[in-house]
């Protein structure tokens, strides 16, 4: 109970600070209506239900969001497309399989840069010049040449999940591999194991807290990557499609609502990624 106090006064105060921002930010387009309506002298409490309850606000209230996502995803047929669970499922889709490619593709890169000192002084440079482009230019160059060549859907957008999701893998799991000391190294040599076993008995395990921490990272800018990717291509869905139609439309719920399931959805794989994370450790021994 201790532990939850803090986090519901922090909540409450944030919900608080919302409500009261969104009168703020509401009340110049509210007053103009109250005009255009010959409404003078509203009362305070009425004036704020009014700015809470704009049909296009410039800052939703916390009562509209939700409601918003209760009725884009339960009071909705999960197949429509204006369904937020239909487009989550569609960035979903491509952020998972963008963190796979990503996450194989960076233990590949880090395996090969700690056993190859020509792969260290080659690779390593381009790995953190790729992360110098900005993502925003990138996607529309790789879903429209993609496209360009029919591959079209899936694969344009978890291949910018991929793009960004490597690197920190690539990263984490050097410095991993790196981890063991040379007193540890050099008894290996002294049981005379191989560079195979070496491997997979010392860097591997001690390579797994880097990897996690690493993926954790990983798996949340995955998830960027898919949305930015589904913002050059508005006829496969998503939610990055979403945030697009509700900026063309001055939609703000909708975009907030959006904003808020693409939250949800990297809260919950974070979470995953660390059960995973004290299931592994639970198997190798380590205490919590």
């Amino acid at each position: 109970m201790t532990r939850i106090i803090p986090v519901l006064t922090v909540l409450a105060a944030i919900i608080l600070f919302w409500y009261a921002m969104a009168i703020h930010m509401n009340a110049p387009w509210q007053n103009t209506l109250n005009a255009r309506a010959g409404l003078e002298n509203v009362p305070f409490s009425d004036f704020a239900q009014q700015t809470w309850s704009q049909d296009k606000p410039v800052l939703p209230a916390p009562h509209q969001v939700v409601s918003e996502i209760w009725n884009a995803t339960v009071a909705l047929d999960i197949n429509s497309k204006r369904s937020l669970a239909y487009h989550g499922w569609i960035t979903l889709s491509a952020t998972l399989l963008g963190f796979a490619l990503g996450t194989a593709l960076g233990v590949l890169l880090a395996v090969a840069i700690i056993h190859n000192d020509a792969s260290d002084r080659s690779l390593m440079p381009w790995i953190i010049a790729s992360q110098t482009i900005p993502i925003l230019a990138v996607a529309p160059m790789v879903v429209v040449g993609l496209g360009a060549v029919g591959l079209t859907g899936l694969v344009p957008k978890s291949l910018i999940s991929m793009y960004l999701s490597f690197f920190p893998v690539v990263v984490g799991m050097v410095k991993g591999l790196r981890s063991p000391e040379s007193i540890q190294l050099d008894l290996m040599r002294t049981y005379d194991a191989n560079g195979w076993q070496t491997f997979w008995k010392l860097r591997w395990p001690a390579a797994m807290p880097f990897l996690f921490a690493s993926m954790k990272v990983g798996i949340a800018i995955s998830l960027i990557g898919a949305v930015v990717a589904e913002l050059s291509n508005a006829s496969g869905g998503g939610l990055g499609v979403r945030l697009l139609t509700g900026s063309y439309n001055g939609q703000t719920i909708q975009i907030w609502a959006a904003l808020f399931i693409a939250a949800g959805l990297a809260a919950v794989l974070v979470a995953i990624v660390g059960s995973a994370e004290r299931y592994v450790n639970a198997r190798m021994g380590v205490r919590a």
